[in-house]
């Protein structure tokens, strides 16, 4: 049996530095006293919180107990377990701390995944009477698939086996076992008596058979993300802002810096689109201007060239090493949702900031998170079941290995409205749309940037350039309802123009000598033109008979979708297209025509 037990003095650490902390275990192993404990220990209550909580238990003749401290909603004292993800702050002579109490009961295991996703640290707490649980087991994996690997064992509540030095190691043995199959290696495991505060902060006289730090001397031994600042900088975008009063023209693009630094004058690329633009300041809300941000700062940018970003995109410095992009990834995920993960369905990945439509391609193998036995293949993944699988995304997203940017490396999937499973990125395989992806992330970085900036158009034309994709079964109202469209907007002052498919194939494609096998090459011309036109302010109208998802994948991976409308004419209500509106036949072409100019407004 090898445990961390050393006791050299830590060297003392700013008290800038941050390091958030979550809490696991199985339901009733005493996480919340653990916590309770730290608190009250390190005189890091409000005033009066303490005495508080007591005389309200005396008052419902109830026992003290010091989980109440943070299970402050009233649902959860009644049920005597905690429901949702508390955060307690704290702090000690070496560092500040955010402490997340996850749930343990196995129905809020979804909880305890959205809590310890921006940890960097766990403490696992395990009843030492009722030993190691197949939810401890479980937690102990969550852990390791989130990419936490500095893990604290507490072995609680051992006043109920006589605080046996025996006991402990043999739980110490059996999971340190089970922690090091899935890739953790405990920095620690301690003995402890939370109720009694025993090891928690002080040290106990029963228990002088272990050497090793208290849960306290344990947590300042840890390192903290400030090491971020070293990896390559990574800063998924929130939001785009723009101001407006009093002369305030800037467009302030927002989000949490992952990893990394960046300061005024650094030229940084945008991905998946390969846009690029030079660091002209960096906002924080009111606050005055810095001229450099790192890991965990909450900042907006402001830009020398005005770019179009949009939220789910990663900033990156143009000189480091480039995350990955994909729309096809292996992945390892954990299953939460209550109906099973079916290969067949529709879900929604989050990833930083970015969201889009996936499904699962393969499943190539299921794992079970108690016993860690393997399954090859499958149809479904079963409740809190962990699998490797092939995802297939919508819409390409940009990512790194967990192991080097956190943030960037792992996602949740979305069932509906609930968050159903976590998991990781482990790679990005190629898929159809590669070239086309690289051909016009590598133009718009050489892109030569006009000095008319996009916001001058708008304004200007009073509109939002948009590429708005008509289609559907076969027959001539699509191009009616086109040229109809057209003719409205531009009575109106707006500047518009129709393409019609044919016009690419015997213009701009004309030199293409096999022309019924070069779909993809006529779609690819297609929308590099719709490009420029977007590019130069315009609203662009385009026909085609039934364009497929994979047609509109080319074209997505050529012009940004934030700018494509897609209309499907049609009664089928279901073709293979994601579209933004359906025109249905028995419709008129004007109503038709009304349907997509209101849609467009």
């Amino acid at each position: 049996m090898t445990v961390s037990n050393s006791t050299t003095p830590t060297t003392q650490l700013s008290q800038t530095e941050l390091l958030p902390i979550v809490v696991v275990g199985h339901v009733d192993h005493g996480k919340s006293t653990v916590i309770g404990r730290l608190l009250t220990d390190t005189d890091s209550l409000p005033q009066g919180k303490l005495e508080q909580v007591k005389a309200n238990c005396q008052k419902n003749s109830k026992p003290f107990e010091y989980a109440f401290l943070i299970d402050a909603l009233k649902d959860e004292q009644a049920q005597g377990i905690t429901i949702d993800s508390a955060r307690v702050f704290f702090k000690t002579q070496k560092r500040k701390y955010i402490i997340i109490d996850a749930p343990g009961h196995i129905e809020f295991l979804k909880n305890m995944v959205t809590g310890a996703a921006r940890a960097e640290a766990a403490l696992l707490v395990i009843d030492a009477k009722e030993g190691i649980r197949e939810n401890s087991k479980r937690h102990g994996y969550l852990l390791s698939m989130l990419g936490i690997r500095q893990v604290v064992v507490v072995m609680n509540k051992m006043d109920l086996v006589d605080y046996s030095e025996k006991v402990f190691d043999q739980l110490v043995d059996e999971f340190q076992k089970f922690l090091l199959k899935v890739d953790i290696e405990p920095v620690v495991f301690i003995p402890a008596d939370a109720r009694q505060g025993g090891m928690i902060v002080e040290r106990l006289a029963q228990m002088e058979w272990y050497q090793g730090p208290t849960v306290l001397e344990a947590l300042d031994r840890l390192e903290s993300g400030i090491s971020n600042k070293q990896l390559p900088f990574r800063m998924p975008v929130q939001d785009v802002y723009k101001f407006t009063n009093f002369g305030d023209d800037r467009r302030i693009i927002a989000g949490t810096v992952a990893s990394g630094q960046i300061s005024v004058g650094d030229e940084i690329v945008f991905y998946p689109s390969g846009k690029k633009s030079i660091v002209a300041g960096i906002e924080r809300f009111s606050a005055p201007q810095k001229t450099q941000a790192s890991s965990g700062e909450a900042v907006g940018l402001t830009l020398a060239d005005q770019v179009y970003v949009r939220r789910g995109d990663v900033a990156v410095l143009s000189h480091e090493s480039a995350p990955k992009v994909s729309s096809r990834v292996k992945a390892n995920i954990f299953w939460l949702g209550k109906d099973d993960l079916c290969k067949s369905k529709r879900y929604v990945l989050k990833i930083g900031t970015a969201k889009t439509v996936c499904w699962v391609e393969e499943i190539l193998k299921m794992i079970d998170a108690v016993d860690l036995t393997e399954h090859f293949g499958g149809e479904r993944v079963l409740r809190h079941q962990a699998a490797e699988v092939v995802l297939c995304l919508e819409r390409a997203v940009a990512f790194d290995r967990i192991d080097l940017t956190k943030e960037t490396g792992r996602f949740v999937l979305v069932d509906g409205y609930h968050i159903a499973g976590g998991g990781i990125i482990l790679e990005g395989f190629e898929d159809q749309f590669e070239q086309f992806r690289d051909e016009a992330f590598y133009r718009n970085y050489k892109w030569i940037k006009s000095d008319i900036a996009q916001e001058q158009r708008k304004e200007r034309y009073g509109q939002q350039p948009r590429l708005i994709l008509i289609t559907g079964e076969a027959g001539e109202r699509r191009k009616d309802i086109a040229r109809a469209l057209e003719k409205k907007l531009f009575e109106q002052g707006r500047l518009v123009y129709f393409l019609g498919i044919g016009n690419v194939i015997h213009g701009v494609d004309a030199d293409i000598q096999d022309q019924e096998g070069m779909g993809q090459e006529h779609l690819r011309r297609l929308a590099e033109v719709a490009n420029l036109m977007l590019d130069a302010g315009m609203i662009l109208i385009v026909t085609g008979i039934e364009f497929s998802q994979n047609d509109l994948n080319v074209i997505q991976a050529i012009v940004d979708s934030d700018l494509i409308k897609v209309v499907w004419i049609g009664n089928n209500s279901k073709p293979d297209i994601s579209y933004d509106l359906r025109i249905p036949l028995e419709m008129s072409d004007l109503q038709g025509m009304e349907e997509i100019r209101e849609k467009l407004i």
